[in-house]
This record gives C-alpha cells, sequence and structure tokens, in this order.
C-alpha cells in the first residue's frame, strides 16, 4: 500500500504539487483562524452562585443562604466539589463540576435548584444569581475611568462610575465574546433623602411614613384611549419624578391646619452615594472607576480583546471632554510575550535542525528538502488543531521539537543518498536520467519506508498516554500532545508523498563520488570511537556496573531533589495582594495603598502605572473585605528594567520598600496564577493548609498556631492567616420585655433600623435612559456613632415614639468576619507563597513540624492543597501513564522484532536516557516538575530510536551469514556512526531554544527540554558503548537458551495440566454448587440467623433498679433503707416490638431469595457464555487447519510458477489472522472458567458441559407475576414495617408500670397508741410496697416521631408503585428483545447454517476440479466462516435476553 503510494506521488509529481499548494493555502488561511492565547485554560468547570445581602453577618448567611444552596445542589451529577464563602453581606458559593460536564447543562441544573432555594431563603435576606459565564483566564481587558489633568474637579468617583455604568459598560457588553462587564470602583449615585430625625418626631410621623410617601407619589399609568373622530387618543400620567426639586414636593400629609407638610420640610434632597464595598484607585491620583471585561468561557481571547478594543476606541469618542479610557491590565501583553517566546523557540529550533540536517546529510537539496516538511506538517497540523478545538499558545506550539517530527523523512532522504553514494551500480556512472531517478528513488524509499513508519508510531505512541491525564495537568499538556500527533500525522504522509517526488525532482542528477566534509567528519569520529570501542568490549562487567551504579545515582538525586507542580509563568506584570488589620474601613485602605503605590512609583523606574482594587466588584466574584485589595502593578518591558534582572529580585526589593507603610502586609503573584489559584482552591497563595472542624474558635486558635509554625518554615512567604473573627460589629440586641411592654414587633424595628443607616430603596429616577435609585436614609449627622444608634425613633403601638435603646441593648463587639466551607464543611485556610524552595521539600518539611507541634483534636484535619495538592494529583496519573508509555514501547518493539531478549536489549535506552534527564535537571538545580516528566515520556520513545538502529543492522550481517559477534558489532556501529547521531543530535539539539528561553513562558519550557536534551545526550554515548556489550552477552551468554519455544512449551504444559484436571459439570449442579458454597452468599445469609437472634430482643425490660441508704432519719440513730423496683412498658409496646422483629426477619428472608436468583443467573451466564467460547474455539481451530492447508498449497503453487506471490502473502494473513484470533479466544475462555471456579468455590477445577449451547429454559409469563415477585414483595414488607414502627411509637404513648418494695429501720421510740410507746431497734424494720403510672404528659418529640413514621409509610408506598412500573417496563421490553433474537436464531437454524454449510461443500468441490481458483476459494470459506462466527454472537445475545428475561420473572 505505502510502495503505491510512494510510486503513484513519484510519476505524478504535478497532482502531488497542487496538494501541497492546496495545503499551502489551506493552512495559511487557518493559521488566521487559530485561537491564540498564552496559556491553555487550567479552570475547573465551575458555576459560581452570588447572593447579595447587605444586612446580614456572617452567621446568618451561612445559616440562611449558604447553607440551603450547598444542600440542594449537593445532588447534581457531575458535581466535583463545594466550596462556600460567607461574610457581611455576601454568600459566595462555587460549584465545581468534572470536566466532561456541560457547564451551560451545569448552570440550567443549579438554576432550578435556585427556583426551590429562593423559597427557603426569608424574604428580603436577598436572591441567589448565577456569576457569569467565564473562567480564569477571562477577565482578559481591565480599564480604569480617569480624568485628565485639571479635570478632577469636574469630574469626582460619582460622575466617574456614571459615565462607567451608563456609557462604557453599556457599549462594551454588546460585543461578541464578552460575558459580563464588572464595574468597579467609584461612587453608585442616587437620589439621597437624608431625613431629619428631630423633625420627624415634632412632626409626630415616623421614616416609614417618608417611605410609603415617595413610594405612592413616583409612578406613571394610563387611561386607554378616548375616540374623538376618527382617530383615538391614548391616556397616560406622568407621576414620575425627575429631579430633585420634584421629590422635594411629594406631599408625606396635611397638618392639623390644612397645611401639606412636604419632604424638604423634613429632609434634605441631595446627590448621595450607594453603601460602597469597594473602591479602585489610579497611581496615587486618588479614586477613578473602571471594570473588568469577563470573556465568554470557549471564546477566541485574542478576537475579543482585539474586538474590545476597537469598541473602547469608539467608546472613547462619545466620552466627555477630560475623561479618559485607560486599560492597565490587557491580556494581550501576557499573549504577545508568550508566544514571542514560541516563535523565538521555533525558529531557532527549526534552523538548528536545517542546519543539522544539511550538515549530516552533506547534500544542501537533500537538507532542505527535509527541512520544507517543517513548515508543511505546522500547516497540517494547524488544520487539525483548528478541527478538534486545540488552541495555540504556549504548550500546544511552543514544546515542538522539529527533530522529531522529520525523522521519518531524514531516514527517506537519508536512504535514496546513501544508495548513490555506495550502491555498486553508480560507482562508475557521473550522471542518471529522469526516469532512472524516479526509479531509484521509488525503491529506495520503499525498502525504508517501514523503518520510518516504525519510528514515527513509536513517538506518535508514546505521546498517546499524555491524553490520558486528567486534571490540571491534562489541560496543561494534553494539547501538546495533540499538536505532536498532528505534525507527525502530517510528516508521515509527506514523507511518502511530497519527499520521495521532490527528492526525484530537486536532488542533482549529477553523481558527484568525491568525500564531502560531512564524510570526512564522520570518519574522524569512527576513528577516535573505534579504539575505544575495543577497549570497552575487554571490560563488559565493568562498563554494567558503572552504568548500573550511575543509575543508583541518578535515582537517588531524583529521590533528594524535590517537586513542585508547574514552574509560574512570568506574565510581566505583578498582582500584589495588600492586607490590612481586620475591620479597617474604606477610606483606611484606600489611604495605605496610595502611600505604598508612592512608595514604588518613587523607587522603581520599571513601573509605568499601578491601579489598586480593594474590597468587592458589583459582581463580587472575588469576594474581598475592606481590608484587602489587589495591587495591579503594571511593569515596562524587562529589557528596560535597572533596579533588577529577574521577577523573584523585583518582588523582593518592592516587598521591601512596602515594608516601611504601617500596618500593611504584600504578597506578590502574577495576575492570571492569582485568578487561577483563587478559582481552583479557593485561595489565592501557591500552597494553601486546611484546617476543617467546626467550631470556629477552635479553627482560628490552630490556625494561629500553624501559622506560627510556618514562620520557622525556610522558604515560606507572604503567609496569609484567615481571619474568620475579629470583625468590630455593633449589635443591636432585642428586649423581648420591653418590646411587648410598648407593642413593638421586630420586622417593623428592623425595617426602621436598615432604613435608617443602610437605607431603603424607594423607587428610580430617571434622567432620560440613565437610571438611579431613590434611597431614604438618615442624614449623615445622625449616622456617626452608637448614639445615633440607641437614639433612633421606634413607633409604638400606640402612635408614641421611642427611643431604639429603650427596646434594645446596644454594644459594640468583635463578630465573626467570615465563614469558609469545602463540600458542606466548614474550614480556615492558611496560605504561603513558595520562594527559594521546591514546593515538595518544603509542604514535606512542613508537615513534620506540624505533625510533632500542632496536636489536632478528633473532628479536626489539616489538607494541603493548591500546587502541592495539584503536584499529588499529578504525580499519581504519571504513576499510571509512564509505565503505560514503558509497555507500549516494550510491545512495539516486541512486535518489530519478535524477540523479548531483543526487545530488552534495545529497552536498556530507557534507563540511560532517564539517567541523562535526571542529572541534566541536578544540574541545572532545577526541581522534578510535571513539566519534567512529561519531558521524560517524551524522551524514552526518541531514545529507543538508536537502539533500533543498531540492533537492526546487527540483524541484517547475522542474516548475511557473519557469525563472529564481535565483528558484527564493531562493523555496525561503524556503518551506523552518521545515523545514531543524527538520530539523537536532531532532537536534542532542536530543544536548546526551550532550555535556554529566558521570555515570558520558558520557565514551563525549561525543565521539559532539559530532560530531552540531557536524556538524549547521555543514552546516545552510553548506547554507542553499553549496547554492543549488552548484545555480545545475549548473544553469546544467553544463545543455548530459546525464549520462544521454552514459553510455548511451559503454556502447552499448563493448558495439558488444567485440561486434565477439569471435571465437567452439569447446570443444576453448578447452581447447586453455587448456592452451598459462594463465599458472598454464604456471608449475606447470615442477615438472616442475626435478625431471627434480634427477635428474642422484642419483650426488652429495662434494668431491675436496686437501692440502699444509710443516715439520721427519726433521731440521732443511725437508719437503714433498702428497696428493689422495676419498671415495665405498656404490653402492646413488646407486641408490636415482636410484630416488627419479625417482619425484619421476612425482609431478611425475602432479601436472600432475591440473592439467590441473582447468583443462579450469574452462573448460567458463566455457564453458557463459557459453552459458546468452546464453540467459537472449534470454528477457529477449524479455520485453523483450512489455512494451513491454503498456505502450504499456496507456497507449492509459488513455487511450480501457477500463481504470484499475491496468492501466497493471502494464505499468510490469513493465517496469522485466525491465529491472534485463536489465541485471544483461549485466553479468555480460561479466564471466564477460572471466574466460573470462583464463584462456585470448590475445590474442584470444573468446566460446564451441555449438548446445546442456547439456553431454551425461559417461560413467557404475563405481567401479573409482578405482584409475587420478590423484589414487590420486599417493598410489601418494608412498607408493612415502617407501619409497625409507627405502631410501636403509638404504643409508647400508653403509660408504663412500675412495682417496688422498700424495707427500713426506724430506730427510737415511737408511739404505738394514744397512751403508749414502744423502742424499735435495728431489728425492727418496716416494709412498704410501691405500685406507679408513668405517664408521657410531654408527649411531642414522641408524636413527632409518629408522624415522621407516618411519612416514611408513603414514601415506602410510593417506592413500591414505582418499582412495580419499573419491572413491568423492563420485562416488556426484555419479552420484545428475546423474540426478536429468536426469530434471528430461528432464521440461522433454518437458512443461515445450512447455507454456510453448502457454500464451504461446493467451494471445496469447485476447487478440487478447478472451477475457482484459490483466492476466490479464501472468499467464499471467509463468508462461511464468518457467517458461523454471526451466528455465535446471535446465540450470545439470544442467550443474555433469555437470562435477563428470566432474572425480570423470577423463575429458577
Amino acid at each position: 500500500m505505502l510502495k503505491k503510494i510512494i510510486d503513484f506521488s513519484i510519476a505524478n509529481k504535478l497532482i502531488i504539487g497542487l496538494f501541497i499548494i492546496a495545503l499551502i493555502g489551506w493552512g495559511s488561511y487557518e493559521v488566521t483562524r487559530l485561537p491564540i492565547d498564552a496559556v491553555p485554560d487550567i479552570t475547573d468547570n465551575q458555576v459560581q452562585v452570588i447572593t447579595v445581602s447587605p444586612s446580614l453577618g456572617a452567621p446568618d448567611i451561612e445559616r440562611l443562604v449558604t447553607f440551603p444552596i450547598e444542600q440542594s445542589c449537593s445532588s447534581i451529577p457531575g458535581l466535583k466539589q463545594i466550596r462556600s464563602f460567607s461574610r457581611f453581606g455576601l454568600s459566595l458559593v462555587t460549584i465545581v463540576f468534572d470536566d466532561e460536564t456541560d457547564i451551560y447543562w451545569a448552570r440550567q441544573q443549579i438554576t432550578e435548584q435556585l427556583q426551590k432555594v429562593k423559597q427557603e431563603i426569608p424574604e428580603g435576606v436577598g436572591s441567589p444569581e448565577l456569576a457569569p459565564v467565564s473562567t480564569g483566564l477571562g477577565e482578559i481587558f481591565q480599564y480604569v475611568v480617569r480624568p485628565l489633568k485639571g479635570y478632577e474637579s469636574t469630574y469626582g468617583p460619582m460622575e466617574l462610575r456614571t459615565i462607567q455604568d451608563w456609557i462604557v459598560r453599556r457599549q462594551l457588553l454588546g460585543t461578541p465574546g464578552v460575558a459580563e462587564v464588572s464595574s468597579f470602583g467609584g461612587k453608585l449615585k442616587q437620589y439621597e433623602i437624608s431625613v431629619k430625625q428631630d423633625k420627624l418626631k415634632s412632626l409626630g410621623i415616623t421614616i416609614g411614613d417618608v417611605f410609603d410617601a415617595l413610594e405612592k407619589n413616583n409612578q406613571n399609568t394610563g387611561g386607554a384611549y378616548i375616540e374623538k373622530g376618527p382617530t383615538v387618543l391614548y391616556i397616560r400620567t406622568e407621576g414620575l419624578t425627575g429631579s430633585i426639586e420634584d421629590i422635594e414636593q411629594v406631599v408625606i400629609k396635611s397638618l392639623d391646619g390644612g397645611t401639606p407638610l412636604l419632604i424638604r420640610d423634613v429632609a434634605t434632597v441631595q446627590y448621595g452615594a450607594a453603601i460602597r464595598y469597594g473602591a479602585m484607585t489610579y497611581n496615587a491620583d486618588g479614586e477613578v472607576a473602571g471594570a473588568v471585561v469577563m470573556m465568554l468561557k470557549g471564546a477566541n481571547a485574542s478576537e475579543v480583546i482585539k474586538r474590545v478594543k476597537n469598541r473602547v476606541a469608539e467608546i472613547q469618542k462619545m466620552l466627555p471632554e477630560g475623561v479618559v479610557i485607560e486599560p492597565f491590565l490587557d491580556r494581550t501583553k501576557m499573549v504577545n510575550s508568550a508566544i514571542s517566546t514560541v516563535q523565538t523557540n521555533l525558529i531557532e529550533g527549526a534552523l538548528i535542525v536545517v542546519f543539522v540536517l544539511v550538515f549530516f546529510l552533506g547534500n544542501v537539496r537533500a537538507g532542505l528538502i527535509v527541512s520544507s516538511v517543517i513548515p508543511l506538517s505546522m500547516l497540517f497540523a494547524i488544520i487539525l488543531m483548528n478541527y478538534f478545538g486545540v488552541g495555540g499558545n504556549l504548550m500546544s506550539l511552543g514544546a515542538i521539537d522539529f527533530g522529531l517530527i522529520v525523522d521519518g523523512s531524514v531516514i527517506v532522504v537519508e536512504a535514496i543518498l546513501h544508495r548513490f553514494a555506495h550502491a555498486k551500480h553508480f560507482r562508475g556512472l557521473t550522471s542518471i536520467g529522469q526516469k532512472e531517478m524516479d526509479e531509484e528513488v521509488g525503491s529506495s524509499t520503499g525498502s525504508m519506508i517501514k523503518s520510518a513508519v516504525f519510528s514515527q508510531i513509536i513517538i506518535l505512541i508514546v505521546y498517546l498516554p499524555i491524553l490520558s491525564l486528567q486534571g490540571i495537568e491534562g489541560k496543561m499538556f494534553k494539547p501538546m500532545a495533540f499538536t505532536v500527533a498532528f505534525a507527525i500525522i502530517g510528516a508521515f504522509i509527506l514523507s511518502i508523498t511530497y519527499v520521495p517526488m521532490m527528492a526525484a525532482l530537486v536532488l542533482n542528477k549529477k553523481l558527484n563520488h568525491k568525500k564531502t566534509w560531512t564524510d570526512i567528519f564522520i570518519a574522524f569520529i569512527e576513528r577516535k570511537y573505534q579504539p575505544v570501542l575495543q577497549k570497552v568490549l575487554g571490560i563488559p562487567k565493568l562498563v554494567i556496573g558503572v552504568t548500573i551504579v550511575l543509575f543508583g545515582v541518578a535515582v537517588l538525586l531524583l529521590t533528594k531533589m524535590g517537586g513542585e507542580f508547574m514552574p509560574s509563568l512570568e506574565e510581566g506584570d505583578f498582582a500584589v495582594e495588600t492586607r490590612l488589620l481586620t475591620g479597617s474601613n474604606l477610606n483606611t485602605s484606600i489611604a495605605s495603598t496610595q502611600e505604598a503605590v508612592k512608595l514604588l512609583l518613587a523607587n522603581f523606574p520599571e513601573i509605568t502605572k499601578v491601579v489598586t482594587k480593594i474590597g468587592s466588584a458589583e459582581i463580587p466574584t472575588d469576594p474581598m473585605p475592606f481590608e484587602a485589595g489587589d495591587m495591579m502593578v503594571i511593569l515596562k518591558d524587562k529589557k528596560e528594567w535597572t533596579s533588577a534582572k529577574t521577577f523573584p529580585e523585583l518582588s523582593k526589593k518592592m516587598t521591601a520598600v512596602l515594608e516601611q507603610v504601617p500596618g500593611i502586609t504584600v504578597g506578590f503573584q502574577y495576575p492570571v496564577q492569582m485568578r487561577f489559584n483563587e478559582l481552583m482552591t479557593g485561595a489565592r497563595q501557591d500552597v494553601v493548609c486546611k484546617i476543617f472542624g467546626e467550631n470556629l474558635d477552635s479553627l482560628a486558635l490552630y490556625a494561629s498556631r500553624l501559622n506560627a509554625i510556618m514562620q520557622t518554615v525556610d522558604g515560606a512567604v507572604d503567609i496569609y492567616e484567615e481571619k474568620v473573627t475579629g470583625m468590630p460589629q455593633v449589635v443591636v440586641k432585642y428586649n423581648r420585655t420591653a418590646m411587648a411592654k410598648y407593642g413593638v414587633h421586630v420586622a417593623d424595628v428592623n425595617r426602621v433600623v436598615n432604613t435608617a443607616f443602610a437605607g431603603q430603596v424607594t423607587g428610580q429616577v430617571y434622567e432620560e435612559e440613565k437610571r438611579f435609585d431613590m434611597v431614604v436614609r438618615l442624614s449623615d449627622s445622625a449616622r456617626k456613632n452608637m448614639e445615633d444608634i440607641a437614639a433612633l425613633q421606634i413607633s409604638t403601638s400606640q402612635g408614641t415614639q421611642i427611643p431604639l435603646a429603650y427596646v434594645a441593648s446596644i454594644s459594640e463587639v468583635e463578630g465573626v468576619n467570615q465563614i469558609q466551607r469545602e463540600n458542606t464543611k466548614r474550614r480556615i485556610i492558611v496560605g504561603f507563597n513558595v520562594a527559594g524552595k521546591d514546593v515538595q521539600t518544603l509542604v514535606g518539611e512542613l508537615q513534620q513540624k506540624v505533625e510533632a507541634q500542632l496536636n489536632l483534636p478528633k473532628g479536626y484535619t489539616i489538607l494541603y492543597g493548591g500546587s502541592f495538592e495539584n503536584m499529588t494529583a499529578a504525580k499519581e496519573r504519571l504513576a499510571i501513564v509512564v509505565p503505560v508509555a514503558l509497555l507500549l514501547i516494550f510491545l512495539l518493539l516486541y512486535f518489530a522484532f519478535g524477540s523479548v531478549k531483543q526487545g530488552l536489549l534495545i529497552y536498556t535506552a530507557i534507563p540511560l536516557s532517564a539517567t541523562g534527564g535526571i542529572f541534566a535537571l541536578w544540574m541545572r538545580d532545577m526541581p522534578f516538575s510535571i513539566s519534567a516528566g512529561v519531558g521524560f515520556i517524551a524522551l524514552f520513545g526518541v531514545a529507543v530510536l538508536n537502539g533500533i538502529l543498531l540492533v537492526s543492522e546487527f540483524n541484517r550481517l547475522k542474516a548475511a551469514g557473519w557469525h563472529d559477534v564481535k565483528r558484527i558489532v564493531i562493523h555496525a556501529t561503524k556503518s551506523k556512526m552518521r545515523a545514531v547521531l543524527m538520530t539523537a543530535l536532531v532532537p536534542s539539539l532542536g530543544f536548546i531554544p526551550m532550555a535556554i528561553s529566558t521570555g515570558a513562558g520558558g520557565e514551563v519550557q525549561k525543565p521539559l527540554a532539559t530532560v530531552v536534551i540531557g536524556g538524549l545526550i547521555l543514552s546516545t554515548l552510553l548506547t554507542l558503548f553499553v549496547l554492543p556489550v549488552m548484545y555480545i552477552l545475549f548473544e553469546n551468554g544467553i544463545k543455548q537458551m530459546q525464549p520462544k519455544k521454552m514459553i510455548v512449551m511451559l503454556v502447552g504444559l499448563l493448558i495439558g495440566v488444567s485440561a486434565q484436571s477439569q471435571v465437567n459439570i452439569s447446570l443444576d449442579a453448578a447452581i447447586d454448587s453455587a448456592i452451598k458454597n459462594n463465599a458472598h452468599y454464604n456471608a449475606s445469609n447470615m442477615q438472616v440467623d442475626y435478625t431471627r437472634a434480634m427477635q428474642k430482643t422484642s419483650t426488652d425490660i429495662d434494668k431491675t433498679v436496686f437501692d440502699f441508704g444509710y443516715g439520721k432519719v427519726n433521731s440521732f440513730q443511725t437508719d437503714n433503707r433498702f428497696g428493689v423496683s422495676q419498671s415495665v412498658q405498656f404490653p402492646a409496646v413488646y407486641k408490636n416490638q415482636a410484630a416488627a422483629n419479625k417482619l425484619v426477619t421476612q425482609i431478611a428472608q425475602t432479601s436472600q431469595l432475591i440473592r439467590a436468583h441473582e447468583l443462579t443467573q450469574h452462573v448460567k451466564q458463566q455457564y453458557y457464555s463459557i459453552l459458546l467460547m468452546e464453540q467459537q474455539l472449534q470454528l477457529l481451530i477449524a479455520a485453523d487447519s483450512f489455512y494451513n492447508t491454503f498456505l502450504q498449497r499456496a507456497k507449492e503453487r509459488l513455487a511450480s510458477g501457477a500463481s504470484d506471490v499475491l496468492e501466497l502473502v493471502t494464505a499468510e494473513n490469513q493465517l496469522l489472522q485466525i491465529q491472534n484470533q485463536l489465541g485471544q479466544l483461549r485466553a479468555v475462555k480460561n479466564n471466564s472458567i477460572d471466574a466460573f471456579n470462583r464463584t462456585l468455590n470448590t475445590s474442584i477445577k470444573l468446566r460446564p458441559n451441555s449438548s446445546s449451547i442456547v439456553y431454551d429454559g425461559v417461560v413467557l409469563s404475563s405481567i401479573s407475576i409482578i405482584e409475587s415477585a420478590p423484589l414487590v414483595q420486599l417493598q410489601k414488607q418494608q412498607i408493612e414495617l415502617s407501619e409497625k414502627l409507627v405502631e410501636v411509637e403509638k404504643s409508647k404513648l400508653n403509660p408504663s408500670f412500675s412495682l417496688g418494695y422498700s424495707s427500713m429501720t426506724i430506730n427510737g421510740w415511737q408511739a404505738v397508741s394514744q397512751s403508749a410507746d414502744k423502742y424499735f431497734g435495728p431489728s425492727d424494720r418496716f416494709g412498704t410496697v410501691s405500685v406507679g403510672l408513668m405517664v408521657p404528659i410531654f408527649s411531642s418529640a414522641q408524636k413527632a416521631k409518629i408522624s415522621a413514621g407516618s411519612i416514611l409509610v408513603k414514601q415506602k408506598k410510593l417506592e413500591e408503585t414505582a418499582v412495580k412500573q419499573e419491572l413491568e417496563q423492563k420485562i416488556q421490553a426484555a419479552t420484545a428483545l428475546y423474540i426478536q433474537y429468536k426469530k434471528a436464531l430461528d432464521s440461522y437454524h433454518k437458512k443461515g447454517l445450512p447455507g454456510a454449510a453448502q457454500i464451504m461443500q461446493a467451494a471445496t468441490q469447485k476447487l478440487t476440479t478447478g472451477d475457482i481458483n484459490y483466492l476466490d476459494w479464501v472468499v467464499l470459506m471467509n463468508q462461511s466462516i464468518q457467517t458461523k462466527a454471526d451466528y455465535y454472537a446471535a446465540v450470545a445475545q439470544f442467550n443474555e435476553a433469555a437470562f435477563e428475561l428470566e432474572k425480570l420473572n423470577t423463575i429458577q
């Protein structure tokens, strides 16, 4: 097939040329459509639910909002994790789904659940809303709206925010690909009615009266229409307020004299601002407004940013003079930096590869032909990238090694040149014609194409396990694997079409037999190499010993190397997390951060601008309190820096400068990295320690201790301890008695407090298209301190007004700041960034100290999250992926060479290459990371190619009649020196630009490139010496061992022994054996014995009480008393408990019956499956015999000239397929017999024995059998049990009885009659009998149990109905399927099988008479065999349907 394609390509150069032109055109077009970003989006599939409730504290938010949302969303399919954040006025619940879940389906499910939750949340608390459909890479564009110099007094924070909301944001929201524009900073304009409390009191009105008056005087309506002649006039009223003057004229009520009381009489109407929860500042110039543009999940970042920039340019023209939109964080900068790094690396890598190819091939034209495959294969890859949705970024494009891609083309071109240089036919020729060139190119390419394809398959196969990576590392490295695979596929296609065509067309037809400078260089290397090899071959033990020692040292270094998840990607700017003391107000935070910004701008000329975001945005996907802020430090290009050379150095110096600002702590990260951390783990730091527990004070205590321990760990910087308590709060605690006295309700007081201080919206004021809230609140002067709260006037039921202090106590306390939960459990976090150390070493040291010093009580646990958790999960997956890659490599080697021995010989290149990779990491002081792990996977595939080259040459020489192993080794290494060096140097040198890259993103590529380069260099050196030594040892020392024959004999022996020890068993006997011996069944049956034993617990009489008393009772003499008493329940309790226990036993017995049915069906399935496989085995054995005969005849006919080689190849292929199927089926059958015997659990090995492979024991039944089905009976029994348990609880409402007797002494004189006394001593005792009646007076709890039990009964009845319906549907479906398969089986019995037998017989007869040839006979025999195979497949389907139907009908 490949040879035909090669010949076609050479013969039809124009067609191939046109295809290449089409590829260039199509690929160039697709390049313009390729989504470009800096890195893959590694954020989880997540949906955020935001609930804003300005009037509630953190505990109330958690209790009333967060918890119901968590509970309702916990059962959504695909759920991975739920995190929540509750603080004053805000609930943020993050619901994380697995990667397979469609995000829009997930949002739909959550929306449905939120409809139910809204009914549980109290009115006025808040309404849950979904955050925009965006991700960690979604914040693509951030800008400020600020005044130009000289316009600061004209445009303050309120004006800027109005421009942002009603001009800029509104225009940006229509941009394709934009999910949301989240406004930040400035002051949200309101029409504020500042009520004067003293005037309200003097006029006898309340703040509620003001609120109601405004509500009633701000509305429009209509009056339908009136007819005027032939037309109509529509009637509408205009009562909406449109200005401050309109609001001032609103009438509250009429005074006694009829004078109207207006709003202006009791309040000041002015422009105000909403209560602020965040602010934004620009440089040190004070407050501005701004926004974050969020991109829709899955959109093309580069295209969306381009659209946003164009739209911003248009919006700028619409803004008033003196106002400018200034971007401060533009993803384009990061994308351009990363793509610039990619471009540089790719161009430099390609140039290196071209140079190496031209040098080693010794032919400029040949080098350029191979080099041209690089851009063409990349165009092919980009086409497929667009088709499969793989974007262009640092990982998908930046980790491509062109040396790997052109490997197949190198083999093809090198074979062509080798033939022209060394073939005897060309030694005397000085030129050749085009026809001869075409023939030689086709012949040379055809002879080496299998090697070329095999080398590309190995590289491709090695990258396939990377596609199985999950989680963050999967999202990071899958694009790389896809791109490399696409490029290799493209290079393969080009190597069998374009390369042969170009070689035949372009290579010089004038032959030059002079030695090139490449030949001279290779000859020099050979002269130096051969003497060393001779010496090495004489000391094999030393060579192998040194190799093992090197590998051992490498493994030791790896264990000491430490590890990290992924090197940080330098994004070009800093995101500085700032923190002040808990409880700091907004103005304090603004002042402190402005001071910090001034210091940074004064000391670091690298900074272009600093924008600080304090608190939360309007859409609080990133909730921060007043004391927290994000300082975005925008930097110049790294080449222009003067204060430092690296980002870590610069951040260290900036941290030192910021220490001058009192009370502020900072942490330096990169913007996207910080957002990734926050969205994936709920915290911004690199490593997050999460302590789980219930009590917030305890969590705060342990977090503080953990913080102290972290301070002692070197490398842990920017430590952040979450403050869950310590927020200053004014608590108004109501006095219920006082409220009752004045007839005041909590809801009424709450409304007054909320309106007076927070302000309540009473409507909107419209300014053209703009809309602003009209808010009623107390004037600023009345909202200053606690005394103002205490003096707040409250209306009583008598119509008078009293201060709030009369009905409530007002105090300042430290309350709960915020509460975080993960998977419904409370947690507190202590996080830190990592500097100067790898994550694994640092966390390992921290864990040791925590275990020794932090003693957490029961119920409290600690988990280490962030990059450490990601690294641990990724290592676990790599522990699976790497062995799979190694196994695939070995299987390919085994299939290529047909020898375990030679496969293992080549396999030695893997530990040798791993040694080189580890040493390279160690020399560059790099920890092991996931990037390095992927590098090792790629390295292993390339490393074995050199071994393949050498071993193939060893085998060729041996097949040519060479017997001296040492001579074979020396000659082969000499002849393959050029190929070995080229195979090693082309990929390794192609990675050099990545290994030394200093551009953005180079940190991620460096470990991968370092591993490949170090591994290839060392493995090549060792391969040139160790592999020859190992080959000689294998040939001389293990020569007499014939592994194949030994394995075949051993397998045959085992099969023979196994067959001899097997005993036939009938189906009934097998079922009986399973029922008696199956371990799982017998273990589950103990439940019946258990329930029977529990029946004796029905009459559980309480313990008998014995008591004794000693002391002075009647006199100064000591008395004693003893007593015994017994209490018993009402008899109905014991009776009902006995009935309930009896039902429990019946349920256990029914469950036992169901398990017996299931076990029976399982045995039948295994039994008939084995019988069927035996028949299939006989079919394949017969086919094997047919094709063996056919092969012998084909060989004879070829030898006699009666046929061509096609017939022989067909026979060999058919026989090989049958033998492969035979081996697989035998293995499956043996496994099935083992599983069958495990089910029967007997000491004797048993095998099924039956005359029929078709199970015909099914009796079709009607739907009426459902009522008697054990599953339905089980449901009925559970209903009876539930009802009986309700009766048990009801009987406990009856009184209980007690009976007792006591005896005591009463020492002293006692009156025995009116005139006589008698002395009673210790021997005189007085006895009493007591009878008691215990009546359940407080029975609400017991009644609740009865009510709950009744609900359970209803539930069980509904479940019974559902089970019946489900059974009925299943029986109907199974019956239809059974009938369908039975018809198909009957068809085979009547026509299919007899027809197949007739075809087989007729074909054999016609072959004998010569009417058909062998190929026709093969086609007919295949048809007959396939008919029988299809029949067995139909039997399998029929049996499966029969078993399913029988299982549903519960017939044994």
